[in-house]
């Protein structure tokens, strides 16, 4: 088995170097650790990627001159070190020693004498280095890149500071009771029972809010589908749509599967669902959440892209939920990473996409259809405007209030911030396709 620290080392140097994301490095990370280092890796490399803006800033401020590309493993290796420093309880003798030992393991000796010079100036001066870099330097007090900072302040004027905060507090596990095999209250009740401490949700009568975090395989009959991880805000796609027994649904965009498990649980038994996904490696674990929830008999799984027609049989939807791609700006605190992954500029390219889809799957849909355009994010740049540069370009889309207690009404659509041991930020519009479409086109 190979050393925890150098294989997080090994998997923050692939970040740095875009090489992709926490969730698709971990896998091949954990097989190179021991089953017990497991959850220290995963603290190790979200811990440290949910505070990197702060770790960067200190890092920056102690070296004298930055690494060269070619070093990122050593850059990771100092990062992953003051994290340990400042965030776990661990020995800080052992923690400056673990990390020095990683330059020998990584062949780099002579860093040996950098890495420890700059944890043992740490040391010494962090509370002064807290107080300098509080007061000059945003990114160490936001813990953000400037780009999310500027955005946030000119979207949000009342709402950004609480956004950036929220975003660095782990959010809750949520899990949606699958009602067609027992109640909330029933569930509430075996996981009393098992000494799991847990509140009903308030926005969704199949949320439950667990009080601390857990292996989700350990939660009573959560092999057998009784309960599936989901937000509460994104339980409410299904109740949004409404959809009935009798009806054509598309669910547009489905991996991973959980706003489709959701729909076949608010549906009777004998009521199926089409769904679409891209990506023939995402529509697995599509395929692994219906096996799990024994729905997969409910579902038509098509392979295809949501931007245009090639997979579509010519049926019309009386219900679409589109579920956009989009910059996941409303779950930084469930994906650190993405403060890391995601540039300004990627904004305007998922916008072009969002509408193409909407724009696409807008033709599918019959007249007096109903279609639930979804995104994780916080920018109203793949939001709102999305939806009011689609309703310029379709007069036949009538906009539908959602009328909820929660969230931000705005001019179109439904806004949700990020919300301490609640949900994360969301955003919900709901289209009606005017009757009169159809009678203009015969």
């Amino acid at each position: 088995m190979t050393d925890v620290r150098l294989v997080a080392t090994q998997l923050i140097t692939g970040l740095l170097s875009q090489q992709g994301s926490i969730a698709s490095l971990l896998p091949d990370a954990q097989k190179q650790i021991s089953e017990r280092d497991t959850a220290l890796l995963q603290q190790l490399c979200y811990g440290c990627t949910r505070e990197f803006f702060r770790l960067d800033a200190l890092a920056q401020h102690l070296l004298k001159k930055p690494f060269q590309s070619k070093d990122y493993d050593l850059y990771a290796v100092l990062l992953l070190g003051l994290y340990q420093l400042r965030e776990m309880r661990i020995p800080e003798h052992a923690v400056v020693h673990e990390t020095v030992e990683l330059t020998r393991l990584l062949n780099k000796d002579w860093a040996k004498g950098l890495i420890n010079a700059v944890l043992r100036r740490y040391q010494r001066e962090a509370i002064a280095l807290d107080q300098t870099l509080s007061q000059h330097s945003d990114a160490y007090h936001w813990n953000h890149p400037q780009w999310i900072l500027d955005k946030l302040k000119h979207n949000w004027p009342e709402q950004w500071q609480s956004i950036l905060v929220q975003n660095d507090i782990k959010g809750p596990l949520t899990l949606r009771v699958n009602k067609h095999l027992l109640s909330r209250e029933d569930y509430l009740n075996k996981l009393s029972e098992d000494g799991i401490t847990a509140r009903a949700g308030t926005m969704c009568d199949q949320a439950i809010i667990l009080d601390e975090p857990m292996d989700v395989h350990l939660l009573p009959g959560f092999d057998q589908g009784w309960c599936s991880v989901q937000d509460e805000v994104a339980q409410l796609s299904g109740y949004l749509l409404d959809a009935k027994a009798d009806e054509q649904i598309l669910d547009a965009c489905a991996a991973p599967g959980g706003k489709l498990g959701q729909l076949l649980e608010l549906l009777p038994e004998d009521t199926s669902v089409t769904a679409l996904e891209l990506s023939e490696a995402r529509s697995q674990r599509i395929h692994a959440n219906l096996q799990r929830l024994n729905f997969s008999h409910r579902c038509q799984l098509i392979n295809g892209d949501a931007a245009s027609q090639d997979w579509w049989d010519g049926t019309l939807y009386d219900r679409i939920l589109l579920d956009a791609p989009c910059s996941g700006s409303g779950v930084i605190r469930r994906n650190p990473d993405i403060k890391l992954l995601r540039q300004n500029e990627d904004l305007l390219k998922l916008a072009s996409l969002q509408l193409s889809i909407l724009s696409n799957l807008w033709s599918l849909l019959k007249p007096g259809g109903t279609l639930l355009y979804a995104t994780c994010s916080v920018f109203p740049q793949e939001n709102e405007r999305i939806i009011e540069r689609f309703c310029k370009q379709q007069p036949e889309a009538i906009h539908q209030p959602l009328e909820l207690s929660w969230g931000l009404a705005r001019p179109l659509g439904q806004q949700f911030f990020p919300q301490l041991h609640s949900h994360d930020g969301f955003f919900y519009a709901k289209l009606i396709k005017s009757i009169d479409s159809g009678l203009s086109r015969s």
